[in-house]
């Protein structure tokens, strides 16, 4: 891997063991260069309570790879959130900065 990339993960798992020990759902997001994707993880991280991307038929015809993209990504995974019956989660970024399409997805 990349040192780029172990930097990354690094932060990623230095952020994963603090939200351990709120004991709520966690918001996780992977961004690639085309698309979004979002989860939410259940707080013992065995299950996926929802799941949204710009891989979605409702998404899918608009932008993908940009801020647009993923603000809608972000209504969509909190409508699929209160449908499941999460109300409070975790925002876990996976070591990507606080900006652009993580922050819009927020």
């Amino acid at each position: 891997m990349s040192k780029k990339k172990d930097a990354r993960l690094k932060r990623a798992r230095r952020g994963r063991k603090h939200m351990l020990d709120l004991a709520v759902p966690r918001l996780c997001v992977y961004r690639s260069p085309r698309h979004i994707y979002a989860q939410i993880i259940s707080a013992s991280g065995d299950s996926v309570q929802a799941a949204a991307s710009t891989l979605d038929k409702s998404l899918r015809e608009g932008a993908t790879g940009n801020i647009e993209g993923a603000s809608k990504v972000g209504k969509l995974i909190a409508e699929r959130a209160k449908e499941a019956g999460v109300e409070r989660v975790a925002f876990d970024r996976s070591g990507y900065k606080y900006h652009g399409r993580v922050k819009a997805l927020a």
